[in-house]
């Protein structure tokens, strides 16, 4: 580490500033807002930021405040309407708290940054290409992560810097993400982001597999219904035509059993024929079977046979009407 200096501190809420990661935040403590307003005082505008313990404290003391945060410097600074401040910071490095100092304003404290070693390896530029391979299957599953992202790490010479550009872009609790902050062996630091990488992958595998099994399953049951409502609607269409054809079917039987004279049974198979390739819709067809059924109800062959008198017909339709002769 190297030799501590004075520094105002900004207890962060459920966030964890990486270096070299420019950051937007958010500030409405009063403690929080005199810590900027005292670090924009500063030729350098430095601040050191330290994730808090607990993200539901508002006003958390010393021990709730993580001993290991990031260095960062103040780019911009905005202040809103409702009293909150708007601050863009960026990380220079890992800093520990050495020890607070008794400020009743706002949070500060004796701040040594970490030295990183910079000295390169065989070990760590393969811990670096296998990180970058790792990110790459990470963004293609976290669509929350922008591909420029990952374009962004072939330009990175840094393994360190590496390991914490990614590390920022981790879905994971914060309290790992404090871990990754507290690792200051840049091939330790790699190893961990790989390791958290892939548990991240594996979960969003299994999710991805899960999501896909929801949905083959819905699909399958949309189907299904769809099937179910296609059989019904045939059925009835079938019951339909199965009543239709009982129907023909019953006249047929109806024609051959009755005692039909030549000429009437002929007429009789030509109209239902013709019943037969009619819509069971259409008002003709309706014609068609009141026809045969009078056809078909008349007593054919039961009539008794009598007498023929020519002489008593002739009187009795002479009697009824005029003008026959």
């Amino acid at each position: 580490m190297t030799e501590a200096r004075m520094l105002p501190i900004l207890p962060l809420r459920d966030i964890v500033v990486f270096p070299h990661q420019p950051v937007p935040l958010f500030v409405g403590r009063e403690k929080s807002v005199r810590a900027l307003e005292e670090a924009m005082k500063s030729t350098e505008r430095e601040i050191l930021l330290a994730t808090q313990k607990n993200k539901d404290d508002d006003d958390p003391g010393q021990s709730d405040i993580y001993d290991v945060g990031v260095v960062a410097a103040i780019l911009q600074l905005l202040r809103l309407p409702d009293g909150t401040v708007k601050v863009l910071v960026e990380g220079r490095g890992r800093a520990g708290i050495v020890r607070f100092l008794d400020e009743s304003e706002w949070f500060a404290g004796e701040v040594a940054l970490v030295v990183e070693d910079a000295a390169p390896s065989a070990e760590v530029e393969a811990l670096s290409r296998a990180v970058i391979d790792q990110f790459e299957a990470y963004v293609k599953l976290n669509k929350k992560v922008p591909p420029e992202a990952l374009a962004a790490l072939s330009a990175i010479e840094n393994p360190g810097e590496l390991a914490d550009r990614v590390a920022s872009h981790l879905n994971v609790k914060i309290a790992e993400k404090q871990e990754l902050l507290e690792v200051f062996s840049v091939s330790k630091r790699l190893e961990k982001v790989f390791a958290l990488m892939e548990g991240e992958i594996s979960v969003m595998q299994t999710e991805k597999k899960i999501r896909s099994r929801v949905k083959r399953q819905m699909e399958k049951t949309q189907r299904e219904y769809y099937l179910n409502e296609q059989m019904k609607a045939i059925q009835r269409e079938l019951g339909e035509q199965d009543a239709e054809r009982d129907e023909l079917a019953e006249l047929e039987k109806r024609i051959k059993r009755t005692r039909l004279s030549k000429e009437a049974r002929v007429k009789a198979n030509a109209e239902l024929k013709k019943l037969r390739s009619m819509s069971p819709m259409s008002a003709e067809s309706t014609v068609v079977r009141n026809y045969l059924d009078w056809l078909l109800s008349i007593p054919w062959g039961k009539a008794k046979s009598k007498p023929i008198d020519l002489e008593k017909a002739e009187s009795i339709l002479e009697n009824d009407h005029y003008g026959l002769e």
